[in-house]
């Protein structure tokens, strides 16, 4: 199965487009194309791992590689970034674990 997800990473301004297939509903590749530089090199660090066990990944115990590389590679304020949600709900889609549905955060400063 493949799975497409257009990520707007919000003030920033960086999109990233990711492409995840999967050819037994459990290991995934990604094919990431990003304007970000820090998304680049997670991108980078996620190809080189391989395949990526997408069952591992959902689980509470599993070695989390995708999550694993954010904490590396994403410091400060980038820790927040939409785009690793973006790149796990699509490989939850690709590998059959969740249906295509679009998510949605808005948000607004209050007084």
């Amino acid at each position: 199965m493949k799975a497409k997800a257009n990520i707007d990473a919000g003030v920033c301004g960086f999109m990233t487009t990711a492409w995840v297939t999967s050819e037994d509903s459990q290991n995934v590749t990604f094919d990431i194309d990003t304007n970000c530089d820090k998304i680049a090199q997670l991108a980078q660090a996620i190809g080189k791992k391989g395949p990526i066990d997408a069952y591992q990944e959902i689980s509470p115990g599993g070695p989390a590689v995708i999550m694993t590389k954010v904490k590396e590679l994403l410091p400060g304020c980038c820790v927040g970034c939409a785009v690793p949600v973006g790149l796990f709900k699509a490989m939850q889609v690709a590998a059959g674990l969740a249906l295509p549905k679009d998510i949605n955060i808005q948000l607004a400063k209050e007084d």
